[in-house]
Formats: structure tokens, C-alpha cells, sequence
């Protein structure tokens, strides 16, 4: 391979890093990656968790000319060559990528050095990851500060999320957090970090600001979606935005509910564990049902249970919608009413599912905020 080939300078354009999808090389050790990390990021360390402790030592009790020897002790011979194997083709598979460490310091010059040893030259990221998580938290804010927000809200089982693909241009924050954001909402699947999830989030806002988009169209969320923690700047912005509210009737909200938590969740079970699909799929319904027993009492979580497991004794699509709808009625609806007397926000449109997004899709609302 030609050195010529591979001879790009390093970058410091964050921006166009994550608007363009650019592939990255993580040399931060894998504890460092679980905690934290890029959409596109690939994992490929210089140390492992245990080296870099060691090192870490070294480094506390001796000094950084001591740390560097050792690990270059401990990341020498065929250990060296295998990693640097990794890297090299990760270089070749990804010839317009770029590679960081923490903070663009030690790990990553030393990866970029021996990589060019090999005869291939592979640039860095000038601040790593410490420059970049940095630069998407301020975008996150700048974002949500000058471009406002508009919700889609409505009772459980209206279609939001069938809105916001529907529409497009929209920010899919459940998508996003890997859960449909009710007690039930687990997928099988787990949710990502919490830090991946902020990284993602922000990406998306910079890409709606890149767009030339005059808002940030969301669904209207609590403050968690599943174990994800919205960010604070994300709450300020949801908690006096305008919104739109999709009203459909109770029969055509069960069916929603009926095909995205019996259909197509069951489907997923089976074709992740087969026959053993299905008693997963209820088990997965009856604690959610369980999480909320305490606020739905205790004889109506009962009652609801033991529709529940009868339709799937008998596979009965009737009485699944029996269960979904008296769980609509009973804790979803009053919950829904309870938090809408709570929220500020001004409702900006009003209606069902297809005349929200014909509304959306006409461009309407340059969202505003309320003045309340």
C-alpha cells in the first residue's frame, strides 16, 4: 500500500466528523469505550482494561517516563503485531477515517506512529474523545436554545412514533434510547449508555440544524425513556414547547397498542428464542404490569393479569385487546389527563393521526414557545 494513499492531515472539524458518519478508530481501553462512545466508533485499544491499570500505577507512583516503559513492556512482540494488524486493516476498510484516544495525547500518537512504521500514514483527531463528547454537548445546547421545539403528544397508543417516521425530519427519541418508553417498553435489545444515547441525540440535533430545519419535532416524553435519562437542556426545551396532539379513538389506539406489544414484540421473541418465544414475550408483559401494580390497585392488576395470561393460554387476539384496552382506560388515560393538566405549552394543532402529519407535512408550525 503507498504511503500516498493513506496521507491526510489530522483533524479538529468535530462537525464534520459526526455529519458525515466518518468512520473511528477508538484506542481507548474497552471500559472506556462501554462507558461512552461514538455512533460510528470502533473499539480496537492499544491496552486492555488491565494494562491501562497497570500503567495507571506505574504513572501515580513513578512518573510518566516509567508509565511509557512499561507499556511499551506490556504491548511489545506478538501482542504489538496482532493490534497493529487490527489497526492496519481497520485503516484499509475505512480509508477516510480517523483514529483518538481519551485525549488525543499519548495512545493515539503512539497508534498513528506505529501504524506509519507499518507504511500506513492514518490521521488523529486533535483533542480525542475528550474534544469531541465536549463539542456535541455544546451543540446540544446550541441546538435546543435557538431552534424550537415542537411535541407530538397523545394519549397512549395513538401513533406518535408512527407519526414522526411518517412526517420525517424528526428526532426519534425512543428510536434512539432502544425503548417505547412505557412500563412495558423494554426491547430485547438493551438500551445503550447513557452517555451514547446524549452522543446520538446531540448528532441528530446538529444534523437537524444542518438541514436548515426551523424546529426540532420530538414526541413528548417523561423524563426517563426507560433507564435513559433525558438531558436537562432537552427537558428545558420539551417542558413549554408547543405541541401537536394526536386524538384517535379507543378502539384504534388498542389496535396500535395490539400490534406494537403483542404482534410485533412477539415476533421478535420468537425468532430470538423460538419456542421458547412466547413465554419470554409473557413474561416480559407481566413485569411491566408488575411495575405498575401499586398505582393501578391491587384487584385491577389482578384482573388484568389473569386476561393477560388467558390470552396467551389460548392465543385469542379478542382477549389481548381486552387486557390492552382495560389498561388503557383504567391507568394510561387518567395518567395522560393528570399530566396534561400539569405541562405548559401551548397545542398548536389538534387532531387525528393523518391530519397531524398532513399538518406537519404542510410546514405549519414554526413552533413557538408559550408565552406562559
Amino acid at each position: 500500500r503507498s504511503r500516498s494513499q493513506l496521507m491526510r492531515p489530522d483533524t479538529a472539524d468535530y462537525r464534520a466528523l459526526f455529519l458525515h458518519d466518518t468512520p473511528l478508530l477508538d484506542t481507548r481501553a474497552p471500559l472506556e469505550f462501554q462507558r461512552g462512545a461514538f455512533p460510528t466508533a470502533t473499539n480496537l485499544p492499544l491496552m486492555t482494561d488491565q494494562e491501562r491499570h497497570q500503567v495507571g500505577i506505574a504513572y501515580k507512583s513513578k512518573g510518566q517516563a516509567a508509565a511509557i516503559t512499561l507499556g511499551h513492556q506490556l504491548v511489545a512482540g506478538e501482542t504489538r503485531r496482532s493490534r497493529l494488524q487490527q489497526w492496519c486493516d481497520f485503516a484499509q476498510a475505512n480509508p477516510d477515517g480517523y483514529l483518538y484516544c481519551f485525549r488525543g495525547g499519548l495512545r493515539s500518537s503512539t497508534v498513528q506512529h506505529w501504524m506509519r512504521d507499518a507504511g500506513v500514514n492514518y490521521p488523529l483527531v486533535v483533542g480525542g474523545y475528550k474534544a469531541m463528547r465536549r463539542f456535541l454537548l455544546a451543540r446540544m445546547e446550541e441546538v435546543l436554545g435557538n431552534l424550537p421545539s415542537l411535541l407530538v403528544g397523545g394519549r397512549t397508543g395513538c401513533g406518535k412514533t408512527r407519526v414522526l417516521h411518517a412526517v420525517g425530519g424528526s428526532i426519534d427519541l425512543e428510536g434512539l434510547a432502544r425503548h417505547r418508553g412505557s412500563s412495558f417498553g423494554r426491547l430485547l435489545q438493551p438500551q445503550p449508555a447513557q452517555i451514547d444515547f446524549e452522543n446520538a441525540l446531540s448528532i441528530a440535533l446538529l444534523r437537524r440544524q444542518n438541514a436548515g430545519e426551523t424546529r426540532v419535532l420530538m414526541e413528548d416524553e417523561g423524563r426517563m425513556v426507560g433507564r435513559i435519562s433525558l438531558p436537562l437542556a432537552l427537558r428545558d426545551a420539551m417542558a413549554d414547547a408547543a405541541q401537536v396532539v394526536v386524538d384517535e379513538p379507543l378502539e384504534s389506539r388498542v389496535e396500535v397498542v395490539y400490534e406494537d406489544y403483542v404482534l410485533d414484540l412477539g415476533s421478535r421473541y420468537r425468532e430470538q428464542l423460538g419456542d421458547a418465544g412466547a413465554d419470554a414475550h409473557l413474561r416480559h408483559l407481566e413485569t411491566g404490569l408488575a411495575g405498575i401494580r401499586k398505582r393501578l390497585g391491587g384487584a385491577r392488576h389482578q384482573a388484568i393479569g389473569a386476561t393477560l395470561s388467558r390470552a396467551f393460554d389460548t392465543q385469542d387476539g379478542d382477549l389481548h385487546r381486552q387486557w390492552i384496552r382495560d389498561l388503557l382506560v383504567q391507568y394510561y388515560d387518567p395518567m395522560y389527563d393528570y399530566q396534561m393538566r400539569q405541562r405548559g405549552g401551548e397545542v398548536v394543532f389538534r387532531g387525528d393521526r393523518a391530519a397531524v402529519i398532513d399538518y406537519l407535512r404542510a410546514g405549519q408550525p414554526a413552533a413557538r414557545r408559550s408565552a406562559g
